[in-house]
Parts: structure tokens; C-alpha cells; sequence
């Protein structure tokens, strides 16, 4: 998985998403690498967190390598949920990262730590609360608006952190691929001279709209077959 995501992004795979259907789901903006350029991919291993680690490390023990431990701490903006001695058992399980709606703290020693943590930002200090758990908090998390189960899988590079359902990764990484061929091949274009206007005969647009105010410029882009927007 990780190895196909390396030659693509994730604008490319939500592009993806938006051309076969699939329901775009996207973490909430804000949410980035501690380490510019950290880049992950991998099954989501959900947990909701009450306070307490030991919903971590439960998590762990139904771990496969490769996993990213998906964090749902309801975005709180009052605590840090995660810190060095949490990425280092990860990484000890195998993890391919973590990802958490919510902050972070041991900033330095996650990043000398080298696994991709990606959260809403940094904060000293850690929870003092301890609510009750719910029985389903190892099945499913919260991330913004989505939930997140062991179905899904997560990418997540310095654009953000994107869900996508398991069964749909392999048909979307592949048209991402194929997106993402197209924009390099304008873009080369581009910087050989040929206008984007050119490429994608833009006067040709503006007449058929002229005559047809409903023809959308993404119709006209899947009629000549270029890629700039979904």
C-alpha cells in the first residue's frame, strides 16, 4: 500500500475519490505532520481515547504491521494524548503511524522517534480527566465529521490525511496513478510553453458554454480527457 502511495499524494487520491464515487473523507484541516514531509499509508486501527493510554495499548495487541493508529480525542484542543513513549510502542507493534483528532506533545523526541504522527499540533500537557468507556471503542473513531473502522485505510502526507474504504483503495490508487500521469504530462506542457488554455482548448469551452450555459468546464475536461479539477 505504502509503496504505491509513495509516487502519488493525497489531492490526487481525493481526485480519485471524486472521479469513481467513492465518499471523499477527509481529516479536518489543521490536522498535519509533526515532521514536514512525513508521509504514511495503511490499514486503520481505530481507538477513542478516555483519558488513559491503555486504550493504546490495547489497540497494539491486534496490530499487523503495517497499521496506522487512527485517534479519535473528540479534535479536544485542552489536551495532549500522545508523546514519545506512545510512538515508540507503536513503532515497536509495527505501526506505519498515527493519526489523531486532537494534539500531541514530546515534540522532539517524536520527531528524533521518526514515525509519521500527524495531529492537530503540540501542547504540554497530558490528560488528568478519566471518563467511562464505551464498549465499541476499539471498533470505530471519530475524525471530524467520518467514521473511521478497520475497514478503511488512511493516507496522509503534508496536505492532510484522507479514508478511504478498503475494498475501494486498490480501484482508487489506481486511477490516482492515472490522474496524476495526465497532470505531470500538462504540466510538462506547461513549462514547454503550451498554455493550460491551450491544452485543455479553452477558447472551445467558452463557446459551447455560450451556447449551452449548463455545460460545466468539468464536463469539457472529460470530453478531451485532461485533469485539473473533479
Amino acid at each position: 500500500m505504502f509503496t504505491t502511495f509513495a509516487e502519488l499524494s493525497t489531492p490526487l487520491v481525493a481526485d480519485a475519490c471524486v472521479r469513481l464515487g467513492v465518499p471523499l473523507r477527509a481529516a479536518p484541516p489543521g490536522i498535519g505532520a509533526v515532521v514536514p514531509g512525513h508521509r504514511l499509508a495503511g490499514r486503520a486501527l481505530p481507538a477513542r481515547h478516555y483519558g488513559s493510554v491503555d486504550i493504546f495499548l490495547e489497540a497494539f495487541t491486534a496490530a499487523r504491521p503495517g497499521d496506522v493508529l487512527v485517534i479519535d480525542n473528540g479534535g479536544r484542543q485542552d489536551e495532549a494524548c500522545v508523546g514519545d513513549l506512545l510512538a515508540l510502542e507503536a513503532r515497536a507493534a509495527g505501526l506505519a503511524g498515527v493519526v489523531i483528532w486532537g494534539l500531541h506533545r514530546d515534540t522532539p523526541e517524536l520527531v528524533e522517534i521518526d514515525l509519521p504522527v500527524f495531529s492537530y499540533g503540540r501542547l504540554a500537557p497530558g490528560p488528568t480527566r478519566l471518563t467511562d468507556r464505551e464498549p465499541d471503542a476499539l471498533s470505530g473513531a471519530r475524525f471530524g465529521s467520518h467514521r473511521v473502522t478497520g475497514e478503511d485505510v488512511v493516507f496522509g502526507d503534508d496536505d492532510g490525511v484522507l479514508f478511504v474504504p478498503a475494498d475501494r483503495a486498490e480501484a482508487v490508487l489506481g486511477m490516482a496513478r492515472t490522474i496524476g500521469e495526465i497532470e505531470r504530462e500538462q504540466a510538462r506542457r506547461i513549462r514547454a510553453g503550451e498554455s493550460l488554455r491551450r491544452q485543455t482548448s479553452f477558447d472551445d469551452y467558452l463557446t459551447r458554454r455560450a451556447a449551452d450555459p449548463g455545460y460545466t468546464f468539468r464536463q469539457h475536461l472529460r470530453r478531451i480527457g485532461g485533469a485539473v479539477e473533479e
